[in-house]
């Protein structure tokens, strides 16, 4: 229950957790499923939570996925927490990519290294492509 108290986890965590504290499979397995049974846990809520707290620090689809499937939460669970966050991959990559560097590669070398950056930061080729091309720019404000 304190585990639960400061931060979701997904049923697979919890149970490691248990385990890792000296508790048998079978009784870790219990325990979580008791608690999921009463709303307590839940891979869904994990999913949603992980979701919005990644794209806040600038993370891509690819790396959410990723940490989502090592937490073995099921693939409908990670599904639904994408399509719920509604978020634009190529408008975050863009707004990464010149926060990070300021503007659009000059040249061949300065384009691999954002590209490996963005990559590393779990984002899929083709919002790459258009935050190193300039896409998805900020819309310019009529003064009038």
């Amino acid at each position: 229950m304190r585990a639960l108290g400061r931060r979701e986890h997904s049923a697979a965590e919890l149970q490691a957790k248990l385990k890792r504290r000296g508790h048998d499979a079978d009784t870790a397995a219990e325990v979580v499923e008791g608690l999921s049974e009463r709303g307590w846990q839940s891979d869904s809520r994990y999913a949603e939570m992980l979701v919005r707290n990644r794209v806040q620090q600038g993370y891509g689809r690819l790396r959410i996925v990723a940490e989502l499937e090592a937490a073995r939460v099921p693939r409908e669970d990670i599904s639904a927490a994408l399509e719920a966050a509604e978020c634009d991959w190529t408008g975050l990559a863009c707004s990464l990519q010149r926060r990070r560097f300021g503007g659009p590669p000059a040249g061949a070398a300065e384009w691999q290294k954002q590209y490996r950056y963005l990559a590393g930061r779990g984002f899929e080729s083709g919002p790459i492509r258009a935050a190193l091309k300039g896409g998805a720019q900020e819309p310019e404000t009529d003064p009038d």
